[in-house]
């Protein structure tokens, strides 16, 4: 069983950095880092996992991804500090078996995605991310293709109360699309604030609660950026690239994300969710692609919840290739990642 209770990992190779990843000695200690290996992380950030896994054993190697070009460019002076041991490749990790094998990595020993919004990319007025911050309403990672402002802006109502609805579960979804349009007749949306003022007019804040934009803003942010098509194709990518014995860890931050990843992993280790651990999934005839490592998620222990509030939500799941053939896509799976088709219909708003 991975260990909750450990602190993390003191790391120093490069640059000190102020972002501090979540479960980042459960992390470590779920890929067995220290046996050293190559190892890819999909969603390298400010480079937290990262450079851990460069300071976990000497001859370990990373492949580190992400399609924000502001992280990549951020990422050099780890880069040079790595002396050889780290590519920083730009890239969606959807991609990264691709990637990995066009650098010349058959296969990996492990790999970690750090699911959603990096707080750099919060932090930054100009991004467009955070209710927190005035600026523009932008929310693309790759700082390309159709903006928040677009979507907001350009998209039905219908299409805009089932994004909020589906990728935000939020209840009152249909008033806030409904006061969009409204809204945008007058003038265009183009600010965070603006969003957010208008959102907070219709949303009940609840006493110690999150903001009332929250999930208007995720929701907006998953479909601009495609989050969860990127992360059932990362999944399937990992599968792809992890040599037998090599480990996946995913770390998710709300309950959109880690149902992709329970029912992949239940599919992918011959389980299907609340089923027994003794008992197949039903129709399996062949043997599991992946063995689990977790039983169920682990969660960040109190102290580091104390220590990076940002953890508290955070959940790691962690299963290991096994030498079974690759299986084909999961189509179940690849739906979670889609509006539902009933949605232009209006079902399931008010």
């Amino acid at each position: 069983m991975v260990n909750r209770r450990r602190p993390p990992t003191p790391v120093a190779t490069g640059e000190p950095t102020g972002h501090v990843p979540v479960l980042l000695t459960e992390v470590l200690e779920a890929l067995d880092a220290k046996r050293g290996g190559t190892f890819v992380d999909g969603t390298f950030g400010a480079g937290g996992y990262t450079r851990a896994l460069l300071d976990a054993e000497p001859r370990n190697r990373v492949i580190a991804v992400d399609r924000d070009p502001d992280a990549i460019a951020a990422g050099e002076p780890l880069v040079a500090a790595a002396h050889g041991r780290l590519v920083l490749a730009p890239g969606r990790f959807g991609e990264l078996d691709g990637i990995a094998q066009g650098l010349g990595i058959a296969s990996a020993d492990g790999v970690v995605l750090d699911i959603g919004v990096s707080s750099m990319q919060l932090d930054q007025a100009e991004r467009g991310f955070s209710f927190r911050h005035d600026g523009p309403l932008d929310m693309r990672m790759e700082r390309d293709g159709p903006s928040a402002a677009d979507l907001v802006n350009g998209a039905p109502e219908a299409e805009l109360a089932d994004i909020f609805y589906h990728y935000g579960e939020e209840r009152r979804a249909r008033a806030v699309a409904r006061a969009i349009v409204e809204t945008r007749r007058r003038a265009p949306i183009a600010t965070t604030r603006e969003l957010a003022d208008l959102a907070a007019g219709l949303i009940r804040a609840e006493p110690g609660g999150a903001h009332p934009a929250t999930r208007v803003f995720q929701a907006l942010r998953i479909a601009v950026n495609d989050e969860l098509g990127e992360l059932v194709r990362a999944l399937h990518a990992a599968e792809r690239l992890l040599g037998v014995g090599g480990r996946l860890a995913v770390v998710t931050f709300h309950s959109l994300e880690d149902r992709i990843v329970k029912q992949f992993f239940a599919a992918r280790t011959g389980r299907t969710p609340g089923a027994s651990r003794h008992v197949p999934s039903a129709g399996s005839g062949s043997k599991p692609s992946l063995a689990a490592v977790t039983r169920g998620p682990v969660t960040a222990s109190d102290a580091e919840v104390a220590a990076n509030p940002r953890s508290r939500s955070a959940k790691l799941r962690v299963a290991e290739r096994t030498d079974a053939p690759l299986p084909p896509p999961l189509e179940s799976v690849l739906a979670l990642a889609e509006l539902p088709a009933t949605a232009e219909k209006g079902r399931g708003r008010r």
